[in-house]
């Protein structure tokens, strides 16, 4: 019998029946659902951490209280407390010397904002995971791959502030290394979700379904995406969007003027900010070129819809990319690429 393809067309369904099957008491699709809502709250914090990123707002908080840190500065007094703090890093004494108190304020906003978004998403998984863990409401072989999520947000919660503590003592701005780190494991908790969710949709229509697994085109697909996101991490953190506002040449050249090579090849490539421009906008092309044979593999096992789906999401992220370089990196435009 042909297997049900959705669009988990990233994954071709295994077949064996070894693995147990769920038990009566599980509820695949109320699990499912919960994951939805969990993965739009990853969603939602990557989009507030680039908007963070861009408005140079991560190293407004210089400490991290798990507990106490809920609690925004609620008077004058300690407002002057977090903004002294502030001024004590080398951000505000080289880069933002003279900030007023409100323009801290904004930027304090978007930090607090995203820390309390994290903390949401580990009590909107973990909280939940044990709830149903103890009712015995999860089918058999999907606890410890939950666990692995809900350890992977404390990992991403630890990450967060090793890219913050590397921009409070001699830099001026966060590790493009740590930042990419902080995102890319959060894309990977995002992806691990969305497989999961439509793994145990699949249980609810079918007790006997087993776990997807990756096929070698989807295996190419996602090492060709994390090469293409490593290098937009590295553009973010080193501001390098920034270095040239044409397309299809950079400032007037194909290979950009101004790479430095006195390091070697090797630093160049993971630290100057118009080589890594340059990768980053053409190796984009080679992201769409798997992208429309995955999305052609997909079309011929039966779901259109998913094809259609992975041809719109590169299209549009060609075109706000090309729309971001073009306008200076407009913060509206930047976001929405990102998103």
């Amino acid at each position: 019998m042909r297997p049900n393809f959705t669009i988990s067309a990233f994954m071709q369904t295994a077949t064996s029946p070894a693995l147990p099957l769920p038990d009566a008491r599980s509820n695949p699709l109320l699990l499912a659902k919960w994951l939805m809502t969990v993965a739009a709250l990853v969603f939602t914090i990557v989009v507030v951490g680039g908007i963070t990123r861009l408005t140079e707002s991560g190293l407004s908080i210089t400490e991290w209280k798990p507990v106490s840190g809920v609690i925004p500065p609620l008077n004058a007094a300690d407002w002057q407390a977090e903004f002294e703090k502030y001024r004590q890093i080398p951000e505000y004494q080289l880069i933002n010397k003279g900030m007023s108190l409100d323009e801290f304020k904004f930027i304090y906003f978007w930090e607090w904002i995203h820390r309390q978004l994290g903390r949401v998403i580990g009590l909107a998984l973990a909280v939940p995971f044990f709830w149903f863990l103890i009712r015995r409401q999860i089918p058999s072989g999907y606890a410890p791959r939950l666990f692995a999520l809900v350890m992977l947000v404390g990992l991403q919660g630890a990450l967060g502030w090793w890219m913050v503590s590397s921009g409070l003592e001699t830099r001026t701005d966060v590790s493009h290394f740590r930042l990419a780190a902080h995102l890319l494991t959060a894309l990977f908790l995002l992806g691990g979700l969305v497989w999961t969710i439509l793994d145990l949709r699949a249980l609810a229509r079918d007790p006997n379904a087993q776990p997807a697994r990756l096929t070698v085109m989807a295996t190419i697909t996602a090492v060709v995406l994390f090469i293409q996101m490593l290098f937009g991490a590295w553009t973010a953190g080193l501001n390098a969007g920034q270095v040239a506002n044409t397309w299809p040449l950079m400032n007037d050249h194909l290979v950009p003027e101004g790479i430095d090579w006195a390091s070697g090849a090797g630093h160049a490539l993971a630290n100057d900010p118009f080589l890594i421009h340059f990768i980053h906008r053409w190796w984009a092309w080679g992201a769409v070129v798997v992208l429309v044979l995955l999305a052609r593999r997909v079309k011929a096992r039966g779901d259109r819809p998913a094809s259609i789906a992975i041809h719109s999401a590169f299209g549009i992220m060609i075109l706000l990319g090309i729309a971001t370089v073009l306008s200076g990196v407009n913060i509206a435009l930047a976001v929405l690429h990102q998103a």
